[in-house]
This record gives C-alpha cells, sequence and structure tokens, in this order.
C-alpha cells in the first residue's frame, strides 16, 4: 500500500527557496511514496517543476472568514487520508491543519499532540536551514542529499541580453522599506560597473528600475517579465548577483548564482540569510549607512 505524505509550505518565496533542502530530503527519505505539497498559488508554477511532488495544492491558505473555502480545504485533506504530515511553515493556521488531517496522520512541527515535535525551544533562534534540518531529524530523516535544481531553468529567448551581465535586485516587501538600499546606492553601482545590470523585480520594483536605468542606460529592466524559473536561468549565466533581503535574492543564490545578500535592521542574516554555494552578507543599519563603495569592494571580493 503506497504510504501518503504531505508537505506543507504556504510562504514567503525566500522561505520557500529555503525548503528546497527537506523537499528533497523527505522526497529521498519516501521514494516510494506519495507527495503532496499543500502551498499557495505564487509557488505553486514552481512546485509543480520541481522533482520533489506528485502533485502540488495551491489552495493551503483561505481566509478565516470564507467558511466554504475553510471546510472545503479541511474535506480535502480529511479524504486524502494522508500517513505522515511534514509542517514546514510551522505557523499557528499550518498548525491547525492538524484537526483537518485527522489523529491518525503523523505529524512533524509544533502542533500540540504532533507525533515528531520539533522541540527545541531555541528553535527560533536558529536559521531556518537548520531549524527545518532539526525538525526532520527528530521525524527520523537523517540524510539531507543536495537538492538538485536543474530544473530551475526557464526559457530565455525572449529576451537580448549582453555576454556578460549581473543581476540587480532593488526591491523587497513594500511594506517594509527598512529592507531596502537605496536606490540611487543600487544606481551608483550600476554605473560603475564594466558589465551591464539586469533588474529584477515585481510590478512594484518599475519605478525603482526605471531611475536606475536612467542613471545607467547600459542597464536591461526585467521587472515585471520574469517568471520564477526564469530567474534560476539567469542565475545561471549571471556573473554575480546583489540584492536586498527578498525572495528573489534567495532564489537567484540557491541556484548558484554568486550573492551578496544586503541586511537592514529589518531582517536578521544569522536567522534568514540566502544560502547557496557563494553567498556574502554586507548589512547596516539603517541600510542607507551601506556605503557604495563597500558594496564594490565585497562585490570583487565574492566574485574574485
Amino acid at each position: 500500500m503506497t504510504t501518503r505524505i504531505l508537505v506543507i509550505k504556504l510562504a514567503a518565496l525566500g522561505d520557500f527557496v529555503q525548503a528546497f533542502g527537506p523537499f528533497a530530503a523527505i522526497r529521498a527519505h519516501h521514494p516510494g511514496a506519495e507527495i503532496t505539497l499543500l502551498t499557495t498559488k505564487p509557488f505553486a508554477g514552481l512546485a509543480e517543476r520541481s522533482p520533489w511532488f506528485d502533485r502540488v495544492w495551491a489552495d493551503g491558505r483561505p481566509s478565516w472568514g470564507d467558511l466554504r473555502a475553510v471546510a472545503a480545504l479541511a474535506l480535502r485533506l480529511r479524504r486524502a487520508g494522508f500517513d505522515r504530515v511534514y509542517d514546514l511553515q510551522t505557523s499557528s493556521r499550518s498548525s491547525r491543519y492538524r484537526l483537518f488531517t485527522g489523529r491518525r496522520a503523523e505529524w512533524s512541527g509544533i502542533a500540540a499532540g504532533a507525533s515528531h515535535p520539533h522541540a527545541n525551544p531555541l528553535r527560533d533562534t536558529l536559521h531556518t536551514v537548520e531549524r527545518q534540518r532539526e525538525q526532520l531529524e527528530a521525524a527520523g530523516i537523517s540524510a539531507f542529499p543536495p537538492p538538485a535544481l536543474d530544473w530551475l531553468a526557464g526559457d530565455l529567448s525572449a529576451f537580448t541580453l549582453p555576454e556578460q551581465f549581473f543581476l540587480m535586485i532593488p526591491g523587497a516587501s513594500p511594506g517594509r522599506p527598512g529592507k531596502r538600499w537605496p536606490v540611487e546606492h543600487f544606481a551608483g553601482i550600476a554605473t560603475s560597473s564594466d558589465i551591464p545590470a539586469v533588474i529584477l523585480g515585481g510590478p512594484s520594483e518599475k519605478e525603482l528600475a526605471a531611475r536606475i536605468v536612467a542613471a545607467a542606460p547600459s542597464a536591461i529592466d526585467l521587472t515585471s517579465r520574469t517568471d520564477l524559473t526564469q530567474i534560476g536561468a539567469l542565475a545561471r549565466v549571471a556573473r554575480f548577483a546583489l540584492g536586498n533581503d527578498t525572495g528573489p535574492t534567495h532564489l537567484v543564490a540557491a541556484a548558484g548564482c554568486p550573492t551578496l545578500a544586503l541586511f537592514g535592521p529589518d531582517s536578521d542574516p544569522a536567522l534568514c540569510a540566502p544560502r547557496g554555494p557563494a553567498v556574502a552578507v554586507a548589512r547596516a543599519m539603517p541600510m542607507a549607512d551601506l556605503p557604495v563603495e563597500a558594496v564594490r569592494r565585497a562585490l570583487a571580493g565574492l566574485v574574485a
């Protein structure tokens, strides 16, 4: 009889990327299992391209006020008959889902009554990667193979790109301006670089990109033009990346691009810095106090 596994990871992009290792470890530990990911729409397409899941459910975060949607999710989880659940979100919301899956399912997480609890009282002082690894170890997983990311390679044929370029990620959460290095500082890096910047981001970064391009006409604005797999493909061919603490920075770092991540007071790199083969961190509080020249030196050391 096939073992049915549920993995819960709802958001956000940086956290989702940092769960690639746990996703790979769960698949390696349950090679013959039927593994379902419960997530949200922004990450469903990425998860479906990955090699770790047999199916992906994107309805993982209905509004608690939408009783019909909550009831539909509860019924779906109950009927699936999961044997084990790995709650990698470990939030109050995801912990409540234990009531939906039923008591027969083994549960790895922090929910009350979990069969495989992550009971370390200092869990919130660990980096996300170490915290999730420790959680899985408590559930009996001991092998953590590097996650294969060769599938993270979207089509770049629609873009006209120079032979050499670097990635620039000047945005971050619109509601957290303290996570953004000043755009004029990014422009300073772009104007002094011997290769053009390719600027990534969503609609809220269009204005930032326009200001950088105005200062450095060789820069290429790809904001709102790339999906997540295309960002992964760009990371494979870029010389390096410079970005704030935001999801795309985590993605390009994981894909192997040498990455300098910029931090301010709003987040602690000891807990959430991007992980990848070549990652460095620069931090100042406030971020505006981080000099352009210091970032330029850090980039030179990274690519060297």
